[in-house]
């Protein structure tokens, strides 16, 4: 059973994602939230495995309630959920700690399917945007970065984590890995275990971001 906490300003919007949520068995609404600080607040006192979360909301936004969230170190992932496409609150939510982004037009299992891989640890960004989500870490990243080496989560990878990190970065799939390199997907998912533990990863999102910002990927890379 996956508990999720639902935040949103409209109460239409609330009522609607309840409703689907609680149509299926595997999830448990135990809450809702009109903005970022009755969320923040809520997640100390319910603890949901997922909090689903909007991002322009009055008072507190999502992505000042999700940094909070992230900071306070429990063990609630952020999904977050709008009606913008790929914009400036969509890259700070992620920064922020998110561990993924859909569309609020997303397909019901979609979305339901996004909130089982981010209650086990994974992430999620919806499908079309992934690229250009990509491109835009890429154009925003530090310019010039220079002293990967010296930082130390990056000399504890092996040559293969590095590697693995690198494809991560380029947004490529466990399959896809496991295929570039011939390794099966079970050791690819050792792989990308340790190095997410290693570089203090949440989630490949995170990975994501650590990459570009060392300097290690380019999106039109593979």
């Amino acid at each position: 059973m996956t508990t999720v906490l639902i935040v949103d300003d409209q109460p239409l919007q609330r009522y609607g994602f309840r409703m689907l949520l609680d149509s299926v068995p595997e999830t448990e609404v135990v809450g809702e939230a009109a903005h970022g600080s009755e969320a923040v607040r809520k997640v100390a006192e319910l603890r949901p495995d997922v909090v689903l979360m909007d991002v322009r909301m009055p008072g507190m936004d999502g992505i000042e309630a999700t940094r909070r969230i992230v900071a306070a170190g429990d063990r609630s992932r952020v999904l977050v959920l709008t009606t913008f496409d790929l914009d400036e609150y969509v890259y700070a939510a992620l920064r922020a700690g998110a561990s993924g982004f859909l569309l609020k037009d997303a397909r019901p299992e979609e979305l339901l399917s996004g909130i089982r891989a981010v209650a086990a640890g994974d992430a999620v960004i919806a499908p079309a945007l992934t690229r250009r989500l990509l491109h835009e870490f890429a154009r925003l990243a530090p310019a010039g970065r220079d002293g990967s080496a010296e930082d130390p989560r990056l000399t504890s990878l092996t040559d293969r984590e590095r590697e693995i990190l690198v494809a991560i970065g380029r947004g490529w799939t466990n399959g896809e890995i496991a295929t570039r390199f011939v390794l099966s997907e079970s050791t690819v998912k050792t792989h990308v275990g340790r190095v997410l533990a290693k570089i203090e990863a949440r989630d490949r999102i995170q990975a994501v971001i650590f990459a570009y910002d060392h300097g290690l990927a380019q999106p039109h890379a593979g």
